[in-house]
């Protein structure tokens, strides 16, 4: 102790200088743990980013709509745009179908075909008739009835749309398949699309109605295609 100058003797020890390397390399560890978490935070928002804009959007479900034996549901024209078709007024369609029909029926007549019209718009109570009324005359079952007739509510003759043809020169096969085999089917077939006319039940239709080369509906303008075309291509829900 003597050997110790007085002004240091009472001087504590002196601190060995501090560890600067392993400071530096635990700042870097630390830096380098955050980077790592931001860039695995980054990651995941930048992905689900791109997954949401990679994602489709779901489709809406089929619209669907209910029939009666395949039969699909039309609403009632009305008596308001109703005209004669005939002239003793007992078959009538809408305007704009019977205006067709009449230059259609003219044109037959010119090539010596005589069409007839058979059938027309039908109210409800009329198809009530058709349907339930004939079925029990007939001792038929309702799946067979709707082969050959829509259930009320479900008749393209409600539409005002949709006629019976004919062939007056050949009446035995009114409302029968064996029309198919007149001159006037054959000149439809050639012919009516000309006039906005087509075959409503051809052989093999998806709505499993029986062929009815008779049947023709109008689908000359806007709201006739889409009275039939957008019942059509609702996939309908079985009975």
């Amino acid at each position: 102790m003597d050997e110790i100058p007085i002004a240091q003797r009472d001087l504590p020890p002196a601190s060995p200088p501090p560890p600067w390397g392993r400071i530096v390399v635990g700042i870097f560890l630390g830096v380098g743990a955050i980077a790592a978490v931001v860039g695995l935070w980054l990651a995941q928002i930048s992905g689900e980013t791109v997954v949401e804009a990679e994602r489709e959007p779901e489709p809406e479900p089929a619209p669907t709509v209910e029939n009666v034996l395949g039969h699909l549901p039309y609403a009632d024209a009305g008596e308001s745009d109703l005209v004669n078709v005939t002239a003793d007024g007992s078959v009538r369609l809408r305007s704009a179908a019977a205006a067709r029909y009449q230059e259609m029926a003219a044109a037959a007549r010119r090539e010596g075909v005589l069409l007839a019209a058979l059938s027309g718009y039908r109210t409800k109570a009329q198809q009530d008739y058709l349907f339930f009324q004939i079925k029990e005359q007939r001792n038929q079952r309702p799946s067979e009835r709707a082969e050959v007739s829509a259930p009320p509510g479900f008749s393209e003759h409600h539409t005002g749309y949709a006629i019976d043809i004919g062939d007056a020169n050949v009446p035995a096969t009114h409302l029968s398949p064996q029309f198919e085999n007149t001159a006037a089917f054959t000149w439809l077939q050639a012919n009516a699309a000309r006039y906005g006319f087509e075959l409503s039940f051809p052989r093999d239709n998806p709505q499993g109605i029986a062929y009815e080369p008779w049947h023709w509906r109008f689908v000359g303008d806007m709201e006739s295609l889409e009275t039939f075309y957008r019942a059509q291509n609702l996939p309908p829900i079985s009975p």
